[in-house]
């Protein structure tokens, strides 16, 4: 059991790496494309990427109901609908932080967007869920964290935090709508579910793109590693990872592990883009991760 808990362990930091280093190259993959063909094709790729996990998933179901005469899994119209409705709140939460980051950089990012972590708890006082003293906590450590990170000496905050921070609020309340679409699912229903709200992402991305944006093949060329990275290993890679090590892991160990996304997103951002925080934003992004952990551990 120590085994399985410490390779689950490993598996959710590696996740928590992929995710981090992923704002970087969000960031890279802009001096190419612009946000909604990143996140168009980079969506496109992880939905593709997942096919090969379904496919196993899906004969492994297959043969474990054989001969039981009950076809598993929820049906497809379900699935349908479920991944619209996901696809689409998940769209409003990448957008603003694909366009966000074209006026912050990755570090702040990552950090301002794992404030979703403290805003679900929050947020779940409107469906009746209750909010302990740890949710109050986390919420207030990582509010003047999020002062000290992105409000200037003048009170002013930067465009893109502000694009990063509404971000958060539909990353929260995409969550929210995943728990309430997943109940009944199983672990293969949930991937197929992911693929379709990657798709649904991608289409409305891409249909943007088109309208507002200018897409050329050399751009799409140049934008190539950053895309694979943002679609193949952050999406297809990532996700996998996190679905087969929380099957096993410890929910507390998960909660404190995937927080770290945000350290890795600005450890990446200084050593690949030379993104330095002060002092005062430092001590910012340390209150809030403190939040997100204390929302998670103590709700």
């Amino acid at each position: 059991m120590h085994g399985r808990l410490l390779k689950a362990d490993g598996l959710l930091l590696l996740t928590a790496l992929i995710w981090g280093a992923a704002f970087v190259a969000q960031r890279m993959g802009m001096d190419h494309v612009g946000p909604f063909t990143f996140n168009g094709v980079r969506f496109l790729l992880g939905a593709l990427a997942l096919q090969p996990l379904i496919w196993r998933m899906q004969q492994t179901r297959e043969r474990e109901a054989a001969g039981t005469g009950v076809a598993p899994g929820i049906s497809t119209s379900r699935l349908i609908r479920c991944g619209l409705l996901a696809g689409t709140a998940l769209f409003a939460g990448a957008a603003l932080q694909q366009v966000g980051m074209v006026y912050t950089t990755a570090g702040k990012a990552g950090f301002i967007t794992g404030l979703y972590v403290v805003m679900v708890p929050l947020f779940g006082l409107a469906l009746g869920h209750r909010a302990g003293l740890g949710t109050w906590t986390g919420v207030l450590a990582a509010a003047v964290g999020l002062y000290l990170l992105s409000v200037n000496e003048d009170f002013t905050i930067a465009f893109g935090d502000v694009l990063e921070l509404i971000g958060a609020v539909f990353w929260a309340g995409h969550v929210l709508l995943i728990g309430r679409l997943s109940p009944g699912m199983d672990a293969v229903d949930a991937v197929k579910l992911a693929a379709a709200q990657f798709t649904m992402c991608a289409l409305l991305s891409l249909g943007v793109a088109v309208a507002t944006e200018t897409v050329t093949l050399a751009g799409l060329s140049g934008a190539a590693i950053p895309i694979l990275y943002g679609g193949l290993m952050s999406v297809g890679v990532a996700y996998t990872l996190q679905v087969v090590a929380q099957r096993a892991a410890d929910p507390a160990h998960a909660a404190i592990i995937l927080s770290l996304e945000a350290v890795f997103a600005a450890v990446a951002g200084y050593f690949v883009l030379g993104e330095v925080l002060a002092l005062r934003a430092l001590i910012g992004c340390g209150l809030m991760l403190a939040g997100m952990l204390i929302s998670q551990l103590r709700p």
